[in-house]
């Protein structure tokens, strides 16, 4: 093994958002400014977040890089948020935009009667923010909605990482399944599916493919022998079929291709079961690509 195949060492960063200089909605990509403690010298951070505010303390691990044009960086590979410690912390937390209903003004005044206990109220007895002047019930429920969202994205991320998915497929994963959702349905919606079939992935979100979701699985300990597992294998060896040229594959020789994908030093594909996952006429087995991909999942059963 080179020298230069080995993968650097992480770094740790902590340090509290000070400014979001750019943040895509769909990928989640992100340019961000941290403060590790010098607002003189903020470090420029870039990587993949499902949802960032200014006023955010995060613990980030990651590399450091240069950029040709805007000199060093740090590219995030995981990251975790952790609760300000300090009063001036939790108001620009709350202020950030990043809780409805809570802007600059009304942080500062919940900060000023809670203080440090502020976050805690909230968690655990968020009625007591009525104790608040100016923040009446419509209120506080939009508050309540709101932060269940950020309890749900911190979980699902928690989640997918203890089950070595990178942030950047994480946050793909999360905004696929977790979007249409909120609270606690949101993070259900998204470990069911990581659990139940994680092949879905390859099928839903670009990049994410039949390798990736395959490591996916064993990391969340789905069966080598899973339907799920036969079926999106028949669907990889189809597709790469495609990108070569090819319209369809006979039934010969997609039983051997797939028999190799699928079989690992732990388990022996059985050609039985993947013929019983294949899409064919006669014995051709057909490929579509583009728009008409959904015709070959649904098909294959």
């Amino acid at each position: 093994m080179t020298s230069s195949s080995v993968a650097a060492p992480l770094s740790s960063l902590t340090g509290v958002i000070e400014r979001i200089t750019f943040h895509s909605e769909e990928s989640g990509y992100t340019v961000a400014r941290l403060n590790t403690g010098n607002v003189k010298q903020l470090i420029t951070v870039v990587g993949s977040f499902a949802n960032i505010q200014a006023g955010q303390t995060l613990q980030l691990q990651g590399t450091w890089t240069e950029h040709p044009q805007y000199g060093s960086q740090f590219q995030v590979v995981k990251y975790q948020e952790t609760k300000p410690a300090t009063l001036t912390g939790i108001e620009k937390y709350l202020g950030s935009g990043l809780i409805k209903g809570i802007g600059k003004v009304t942080a500062r005044r919940i900060v000023n009667h809670f203080g440090l206990e502020t976050l805690d109220i909230i968690e655990n007895q968020i009625h007591r923010l009525s104790e608040v002047p100016g923040i009446a019930k419509k209120r506080i429920a939009m508050i309540s909605r709101t932060w269940d969202e950020q309890k749900s994205i911190k979980e699902v991320m928690i989640f997918l990482s203890s089950h070595g998915v990178s942030t950047t497929y994480a946050v793909k994963i999360y905004k696929q399944y977790g979007d249409s959702a909120i609270g606690s349905a949101s993070t259900r919606s998204v470990i069911a599916t990581v659990k139940t079939n994680p092949y879905q992935l390859a099928i839903d979100i670009f990049g994410i493919g039949f390798l990736t979701a395959d490591k996916i699985a064993v990391n969340v300990g789905v069966s080598p022998s899973s339907k799920f597992r036969y079926r999106a294998g028949v669907l990889h060896i189809l597709d790469k079929a495609s990108e070569d040229g090819h319209c369809y594959l006979p039934e010969s020789q997609i039983i051997p291709f797939t028999k190799e994908l699928l079989t690992t030093e732990e388990h022996q594909a059985e050609e039985r079961a993947i013929a019983r996952k294949r899409t064919a006429e006669g014995n051709r087995c057909y490929s579509f690509r583009n728009g008409h991909r959904s015709t070959v999942s649904q098909r294959i059963r």
